[in-house]
């Protein structure tokens, strides 16, 4: 292969990730012209309703994927928490980069924290994992709807818009925002959500020297934490429809998966976490959403 096409999102955190990707190919393989194919997505589109109401994440791949099925692209980038749990045939993730900060960024330019917040404060999240469990912490807060990019959020705080908004810390990094970070959201009290700050690569599953080539890019101590973190929400059916939450790390030779469920509507969350070997990650999302389950998440997925 002499030219590597990768189909990415317009927006500049997608840019940057697809730029990043594509800079690591052409280190790993000298010679290798690799191009981005900049595509717009529906979810990157429709702005005025929440992703939920749109029809979820998937939004943010399926012109990509049938960029790559047309043949106009090879891979694809994605931010893996937009990645649907189940892929759809003939579809595989053949590398998951090294994953960056995967908490969540609390944002404000007045305020220091979440319980520095004054009463009835405005702050702006279209996540209902993250409405969640503002409101299990802060039930006085003001809870307003925010889409489109990280620019496009941080501009609407700046106008006053909001008293604060909650984004992942490893966009606002990787757009060299890191001052703007107030204060991180982070384990135990805060959960991020399932494979949170983790890049993956997207290719067509019957392509053996692409999915090769694309393989020496995979990181297998984020590639184990995110699948516990998936297969929890895969057991529980999980999407952006719910408030789902996890976060796996490792202790040792093993690893320590904490998870959550949670009403957007009034901040009930239910939580659970165990440990398991780090090669039975997959159990060990199963186990957790069972636990979850048992204490009763099923009434919260339901609505």
């Amino acid at each position: 292969m002499d030219t590597l096409r990768i189909a990415t999102r317009k927006s500049p955190l997608a840019l940057w990730q697809s730029e990043h990707v594509a800079a690591l190919l052409r280190a790993a393989h000298p010679g290798l012209s690799v191009q981005l194919v900049p595509m717009s997505t529906r979810g990157d589109e429709v702005l005025d309703r929440s992703l939920a109401a749109i029809g979820g994440k998937g939004l943010f791949l399926k012109e990509l994927e049938l960029a790559m099925l047309r043949g106009e692209a090879d891979c694809a980038v994605h931010s893996l928490k937009d990645v649907p749990m189940e892929l759809e045939a003939p579809f595989a993730l053949p590398a998951i980069l090294q994953r960056a900060d995967h908490a969540d960024a609390f944002v404000s330019n007045l305020h220091a924290d979440v319980d520095a917040l004054p009463q009835g404060a405005r702050v702006g999240t279209s996540s209902l994992r993250r409405q969640a469990q503002l409101r299990a912490l802060r039930p006085d807060l003001r809870l307003l709807d925010l889409r489109g990019n990280v620019n496009t959020r941080l501009a609407r705080l700046d106008a006053g818009e909001y008293d604060a908004i909650v984004l992942a810390c490893a966009g606002l990094q990787r757009l060299g925002f890191d001052d703007r970070i107030r204060a991180r959201l982070d384990a135990p009290r805060w959960l991020p959500a399932p494979a949170q700050g983790a890049v993956a690569i997207e290719c067509r599953n019957d392509d053996a020297p692409l999915l090769a080539l694309l393989s020496g890019l995979d990181h297998p101590t984020t590639r184990r934490c995110v699948e516990a973190e998936r297969a929890m929400n895969r057991a529980l059916h999980g999407s952006c429809h719910v408030p789902v939450a996890a976060l796996a790390q490792y202790e040792g030779e093993d690893l320590r998966l904490q998870g959550l469920v949670g009403s957007a509507a009034d901040g009930r969350l239910v939580r659970a976490e165990a440990v398991a070997a780090a090669t039975d990650a997959e159990a060990l999302g199963r186990r957790v959403a069972g636990t979850l389950l048992a204490q009763g998440a099923g009434e919260l997925l339901r609505g």
